[in-house]
């Protein structure tokens, strides 16, 4: 009974800032990475940041400068901290575990910046 469970998302004024949280709980053995993806209306779910290797980051380049991702495993938490957001940053934001068998899914967070 793999879940994850995000949250943090809301309504925030362009430039300012959020911080997503995705807590996991079930039984896992083997994670090949987790990571952030959205999906912005009428748009296809695409990848924001990665962590994998244990300590290896990768930002989809939208995004290089202004997010972080990162992964506490005593808390089962991976966390994105969003800065400077811009309205193009509004969509739904899905935290992602990828396993050698099969990828789990959480049920979003919206994240919508407008003045």
């Amino acid at each position: 009974q793999v879940q994850l469970v995000e949250s943090g998302g809301g309504l925030v004024q362009p430039g300012g800032s959020l911080r997503l949280s995705c807590v996991v709980s079930g039984s896992i053995f083997s994670i090949n990475r987790m990571g952030w993806y959205r999906q912005a209306p009428g748009k296809q779910r695409e990848l924001v940041a990665t962590v994998y290797g244990g300590s290896n980051k990768m930002y989809a380049d939208s995004v290089k400068g202004r997010f972080t991702i990162s992964r506490d495993n005593a808390k089962n938490t991976l966390s994105l901290q969003m800065n400077t957001l811009k309205p193009e940053d509004t969509a739904v934001y899905y935290c992602n575990l990828r396993t050698g068998t099969r990828d789990y899914w959480g049920q979003g967070t919206q994240v919508t910046v407008s003045s």
